[in-house]
Parts: C-alpha cells; sequence; structure tokens
C-alpha cells in the first residue's frame, strides 16, 4: 500500500485528543485520522454531503478548541491563508498546525512565507505535495490581514476569500444581467447563485415577487445574505444540480461553473440545465451565460423545446431557452 502524506505525518495513527480538519474534500484520503475523533469544517455543499456519508462529523463552520488542526490547501493563496488564520485561532495551548497541500495549489510558497513568520518543525514531501507542521505557541505569528474578512468589491456587495469571482463581478453574469429583460416571471431560482450580485440584478427588474438563490459554497452564501437584504430572496445552501422546490417556478438564471477544483468538467453546466429545466413550468424560460467554447447547445435542446442565442462577445454566449421538458430528449422517448 503506499504510504500517504497523512500517513509521514501521523505514523503511530490518529494523534491524541479530537482533531479539526479544514477543507477536506469528499474524496480525501483522511487515514489515518479517526472519524469519530476527527470534525471537519467544510462549506461546499457536496463535500459536506460526501465526508458526513463517510461517517464524520462535518459542518460548513466548527467552533472550539482543538490540539491539532489540519489545513488543507485550496486554489487560492487568499482562501489559504484565511484557513491558516482560522486554524491558529482555534488551536488550544501545545497544540500543533499540520498544512497539507499540493504543489499546483502553491504550497511551496506558502511555506516559504510561513517560514519567515514562525519556526516550521516537520517537512513530508509526497505525491507531487508537502505536509508540515508549526509548534506556535500563539497565533500572535499570524498576519492580520489573513483572516477571513469581508472585502467591498462593488457598490454594496462584498465578497470573502477563496468564493467564485472574489475580487470583481464576473464578467460572464455582468453581460449575462445586460441580456435580461426589464420585466421578469414572478417566480425566479439562480442556480449557482454566488455571491449574489447576478440575484440583485434580477430583483431590480420589474415583475419579480420570489428569488431563490441556490448556492454549494456556504461561505459565497453568507456573502449573498450580506449583499441581498430583500424579503423577496430566499437563500437555500444546496447543489444546484438536484435543488427541489414544492411548486415550479416561471424563470431560471444562472452562469454555471466548469471546474471542479482545477479540472474542467463541462458536465457541470450540463447537469445545472438539465435541471434548470425540471425546475420550470412548460412555459417558463432560462436565462443563462457560458463560455462560448463549452458545446451547451445539444443539452439545451435535449431538455428545452426552444433555444436561441440571444447575445454574446467572443468570450462568452447568452441563451434564452423555454418549453421545459419538451426538448428532443422527451420526444425520442
Amino acid at each position: 500500500m503506499t504510504t500517504s502524506r497523512f500517513q509521514l505525518a501521523f505514523p503511530d495513527g490518529h494523534p491524541g485528543g479530537d482533531v479539526l480538519v479544514i477543507g477536506a474534500r469528499a474524496a480525501d484520503d483522511l487515514d489515518p485520522l479517526t472519524a469519530g475523533r476527527t470534525r471537519i469544517e467544510q462549506p461546499m455543499f457536496t463535500d459536506h454531503q460526501a465526508l458526513t456519508a463517510r461517517g464524520f462529523d462535518a459542518a460548513p463552520s466548527v467552533d472550539g478548541v482543538f490540539q491539532t488542526v489540519i489545513v488543507k490547501l485550496p486554489r487560492a493563496k487568499p482562501a489559504a491563508r484565511a484557513r491558516i488564520a482560522a486554524a491558529a485561532a482555534r488551536l488550544g495551548d501545545g497544540g500543533v498546525i499540520w498544512v497539507d497541500g499540493q504543489k499546483t495549489d502553491g504550497v511551496d510558497s506558502l511555506l516559504k512565507e510561513i517560514r519567515r513568520l514562525t519556526p516550521v518543525d516537520e517537512v513530508h514531501s509526497k505525491a507531487h505535495g508537502k505536509i508540515f507542521r508549526i509548534d506556535a505557541a500563539s497565533p500572535d505569528w499570524v498576519p492580520l490581514d489573513w483572516a477571513a474578512a469581508p472585502r467591498e468589491v462593488a457598490p454594496g456587495f462584498v465578497t470573502r476569500p477563496g468564493v467564485f469571482s472574489a475580487d470583481g463581478v464576473d464578467p460572464g453574469s455582468h453581460l449575462l444581467a445586460r441580456h435580461l429583460p426589464e420585466k421578469l416571471p414572478t417566480r425566479l431560482v439562480d442556480l449557482g447563485a454566488g455571491w449574489g450580485w447576478l440575484s440583485a440584478q434580477a430583483l431590480a427588474r420589474a415583475g419579480v415577487e420570489v428569488l431563490h438563490l441556490v448556492e454549494a459554497d456556504r461561505i459565497a452564501l453568507q456573502s449573498a445574505e450580506d449583499n441581498i437584504k430583500d424579503a423577496r430572496a430566499h437563500f437555500h445552501w444546496a447543489d444546484a444540480r438536484d435543488f427541489r422546490l414544492r411548486d415550479p417556478v416561471n424563470g431560471v438564471i444562472m452562469n454555471p461553473p466548469f471546474h471542479d477544483g482545477r479540472d474542467a468538467d463541462p458536465r457541470l453546466g450540463a447537469e445545472f440545465i438539465a435541471n434548470a429545466a425540471r425546475l420550470l413550468t412548460g412555459a417558463g424560460r432560462l436565462w443563462m451565460v457560458a463560455n462560448r467554447h463549452l458545446p451547451y447547445e445539444t443539452v439545451l435542446r435535449e431538455n428545452f423545446a426552444q433555444v436561441t442565442e440571444i447575445g454574446g462577445d467572443t468570450r462568452f454566449k447568452i441563451f434564452e431557452a423555454s418549453g421545459a421538458g419538451r426538448g428532443s430528449k422527451n420526444q425520442r422517448r
């Protein structure tokens, strides 16, 4: 059996006491940790559900003091720093922080940065990554600006480290908002609502009576809750691909993702489209933006009777679709 980085760090098995892991994903190898003595902070809905199914106590946010905190590095450096700051703040006296990450996610540069701030006592390299230990008597070594504080990126809108388009309004969402009609359907869903900018543009249109914001990233959804103070808005921490409502809606807007971590996966957008069709009435309408190179026309026509490209530029294309459930997929049955 191949030895993992965790097994190099913990050769004697689960470390003493309860362990907090920040950022573990669904398929991560967490041996030799004991599920019953390990808590996992994971704000992504799909990863949270999978880890819970594996027997771990997972939550989008975890309180408490721990003797061992393990940080799994994300790709975005501000989010990585925020996780380390959160780990240091929850460390008990004599506790240790372990930081685990891939070279492609910047573990080497972060290790150099931390070594300039505090001693690093142990480093293990394995499988194109590193895991290293920080023994810190207090969290005072962590720069104050590493904490995950809200940041205003547009007038009236804040984001937090690591969320999609954390530095400003996504160009695709901006283009989609320009193509939304002046009057929208009464009951809307924003699938993959992020930090709420597109939903806010929809709420500014006439006609909207209720808008459901569906987002898998609880940190992004927290920002959306900060950004939208409107009684018509309802916030759902859920997977947009299988989100359900009791009654169908007559409008869906979306800027679906096409990456799972670092890996491109156009199937994500296809699953968003299929679920949009399930959520809509037959007379309802979908408005969506996609990167121009993504081949979504086929799946749109499989799920909708009418599909029209209503705008775009060299980077993006904007679709409007109607006739949910009457596409070519249904005609073949």
